[in-house]
């Protein structure tokens, strides 16, 4: 069986804990010292009977309190008094019941919700995006070397595989035709295919400028002897290419012109297809598994990983030269939007607070279970000392407090037994 680990390794003593319990029971001698010497001189001098009272009640209290505070976490003098060493004896239960104020205070999803719901986590994201100085930029440099430590030291290739094992899972899962089919027709619906489309035409005429030797060479193939002796070739291949050249140019001139509303009409079934047709998209979803097969489409993802890594590292690096840059006025940017914008605010703020109260409901009971069972593998007397020496300053108050109080209450009772 595992052990948990000692707590010994951990240094948990408040400062001057030491010298307060030597001040404690140095208090405490000093009053027995007191109560002897007044008791002996006091036949001599009367008036030793109030240091005499004072210094027996201060006594009898902070024996009283030594006695108590040494209860919580031994027996005293090692004897074994009934109620005594009650923290070593109850260490599970004091687990159990540690474990189970967590759960009840904080890790029950309405307390949770509840504490969260006056947490502003959005604004307090938008100061930190805009702040260009001062703490938050010191708790950005220290974690943007975190972040670059963490992505040097991991395994590469062992990272990179998964990241790239994560992209093509995810591609392959999602279902692009109906998505492709929503991009062409919003760029349709807003015209922002008429820019690509005039392109291919420019492409297009061109093409045909460069290629009309090849054209020609084409049409003299497919002629027979005899028009070619009557150069009927020549004047062929002279009006295909005028005529291609004039339908480039009155498409990219005529907005109305059949032949460009035929291709536009074309797009517009082609994005129909891809929403609503089973077939369009099942030959769209066998063309991306046959791409996410191919050898050069896992090299780029290789590459776009190299580079994303490299970038990350290397703005982790250097913070400051990021956030001076565009990504800087970015988060800037968001930063103003998260702590201006009330809606986004309240909608980020909703989502964490939904976020943690769903994390306390699914494993609220094994932080419980953790906490339970890492407090009943501690060493007693290991948690002994280590919950003494945190505490031990406040406890050496508690026996210094209860001498002077003590001998403040024997004055008093020898004021009234004198009157």
């Amino acid at each position: 069986m595992t052990r948990a680990p000692s707590l010994a390794r951990f240094n948990l003593a408040q400062p001057g804990t030491r010298g307060m319990k030597v001040a404690a029971t140095g208090l405490l001698v000093l009053m027995a010292v007191t109560f002897l010497i007044a008791r002996g001189f006091e036949p001599s001098y009367p008036w030793l009977a109030w240091v005499k009272a004072f210094a027996e009640a201060g006594m009898v209290g902070g024996l009283a309190d030594w006695f108590a505070v040494t209860a919580l976490f031994r027996h005293p003098l090692g004897l074994p008094i009934p109620h005594t060493a009650i923290i070593p004896r109850n260490k599970d239960r004091i687990g159990e019941t540690l474990a189970n104020f967590l759960k009840e205070n904080f890790l029950i999803a309405p307390v949770v919700a509840r504490r969260m719901r006056h947490i502003d986590l959005a604004g307090a994201a938008g100061r930190f995006l805009q702040a260009p100085q001062g703490e938050e930029t010191r708790i950005r440099r220290g974690a943007s070397r975190l972040i670059a430590d963490l992505f040097e030291s991991l395994d590469d290739e062992r990272l990179g595989g998964l990241v790239k094992g994560a992209i093509s899972g995810r591609l392959r899962q999602a279902e692009i035709a109906p998505l492709l089919g929503h991009a062409l027709a919003s760029s349709i619906n807003d015209d922002r295919h008429v820019p690509m489309l005039e392109a291919a035409i420019r492409w297009t005429a061109r093409a045909l400028d460069a290629n009309e030797s090849l054209i020609r060479e084409m049409v003299k193939k497919r002629t027979n002897w005899v028009l070619k002796l009557a150069g009927v070739d020549s004047r062929l291949s002279d009006s295909i290419i005028d005529g291609l050249k004039k339908l480039t140019v009155d498409m990219h001139t005529d907005p109305a012109h059949p032949v460009r509303l035929r291709i536009e009409q074309a797009l517009a079934d082609l994005a129909n297809d891809l929403q609503t047709n089973p077939e369009t998209q099942g030959r769209v979803e066998e063309l991306k598994l046959q791409l996410l097969d191919n050898k050069s489409v896992g090299l780029w993802l290789d590459t776009l990983w190299q580079k994303g890594r490299e970038a990350m590292i290397r703005a982790a690096r250097n913070p400051d030269a990021a956030m001076a840059g565009k990504l800087g006025e970015m988060l800037k940017s968001m930063g103003q939007s998260l702590e201006k914008d009330v809606r986004i605010r309240t909608a980020i703020n909703q989502f964490a607070r939904r976020t943690v109260a769903g994390l306390a409901a699914s494993y609220g009971s094994s932080i419980v279970k953790l906490v339970s069972e890492t407090v009943r593998g501690w060493d007693a007397q290991t948690i002994t000392n280590r919950l003494e020496a945190a505490v031990g300053r406040d406890l050496q108050y508690i026996r210094i407090n209860g001498t002077l109080v003590g001998g403040l209450v024997g004055l008093a009772l020898h004021a009234l037994d004198t009157i």
